[in-house]
């Protein structure tokens, strides 16, 4: 009776492991000069990490749709940007560090505001990207159809089927 070997774990992995690492050292890097440029006392309410949180999020957001209802991307966009750079940029630990730290030194209210705003905003800052993305996604084919002859402009600017397309529905 034969044996059968598990593949090791990371075969064929090597490309996605390296774009992510390298991903993660650029993220990183923005994130860590935000905190130099903007640095938080520690008994200050954490702005930068609120700001880069959110703002990654954004991002995040605003890229998923366009790697998933766009042109088919790169296989390795996804891991070095999606997971590499924005996971690099965005700092959750920070975020759990800066609430403990709040909470450390008496600002109990102000520790949980952060907690819960933070995840409010994260959540409202991906879904607020991810719609305008798709709404500008919409219209930046309807120009692109109409300069290409499919949709005749009307003068408020709004695309309509030309009346030859229409016959053919």
């Amino acid at each position: 009776m034969q044996v059968k070997r598990r593949p090791p774990v990371l075969r064929g992995q090597g490309p996605a492991v390296a774009v992510v690492a390298l991903g993660g050292m650029l993220g990183s890097a923005v994130r860590y000069a935000a905190g130099l440029l903007w640095p938080t006392a520690p008994t200050a309410f954490p702005w930068t990490t609120l700001v880069v949180n959110v703002v990654g999020c954004a991002v995040i957001g605003a890229f998923l749709v366009q790697i998933t209802e766009g042109r088919t991307p790169h296989p390795l966009l996804r891991p070095f940007f999606g997971t590499g750079v924005l996971g690099g940029f965005t700092t959750f630990s920070t975020y759990a560090v800066d609430v403990r730290r709040l909470v450390g030194h008496g600002q109990t209210a102000q520790g949980l505001a952060y907690l819960a705003g933070t995840l409010l905003a994260a959540l409202a800052a991906v879904w607020g990207a991810s719609a305008l993305t798709r709404r500008l996604r919409a219209v930046w084919q309807t120009r692109g159809a109409a300069r290409a002859g499919l949709w005749a402009e009307s003068p408020a600017g709004e695309g309509e089927p030309r009346e030859s397309d229409r016959s053919a529905e």
